[in-house]
């Protein structure tokens, strides 16, 4: 009986360049699954940008690394408001509004399979999951 092979991922961020997924969002891929469907990636955003509405088709995690994320509106208005050194869990069937950064972001997203991207009236308006992410990063401009 043979035992697979069993290797660590490494990533180093500083080899990695940031790349243009839309205009004030960046992205460095860091892993993608096709097995799980899990992918891993770090966001950068502008002030004012954002997460259109979207359902969870899987769940997911997040880890601020520095600015600020209103989720359903901020604290303010009974969602969350996460910071530097937050983490948050979006489990399964959870569905956002528009997610805001109101000042630059950087964050840590690992997803462990799609997200569905609603439009005004609730209607998918686009699925993303480790395929599509990863479309995006061969893709993609290079921002720096």
């Amino acid at each position: 009986m043979t035992t697979p092979e069993i290797a660590d991922v490494f990533v180093s961020n500083t080899d990695l360049p940031w790349k243009r997924l839309r205009d004030g969002y960046d992205f460095k891929l860091l892993r993608i699954c096709s097995i799980t469907g899990t992918w891993a990636v770090l966001f950068r955003t502008i002030a004012g940008g954002s997460v259109p509405p979207h359902k969870h088709i899987s769940s997911a995690e997040y880890f601020v690394l520095k600015g600020k994320v209103e989720v359903r509106g901020g604290k303010e208005n009974g969602g969350i408001t996460a910071v530097a050194g937050d983490y948050g869990y979006e489990p399964n069937g959870v569905i956002h509004e528009k997610t805001y950064f109101p000042e630059p972001t950087e964050y840590l997203f690992i997803s462990h399979g799609p997200i569905q991207y609603l439009d005004e009236d609730g209607n998918t308006a686009g699925i993303i999951d480790w395929l599509g992410i990863s479309e995006k990063w061969d893709s993609a401009e290079i921002v720096d």
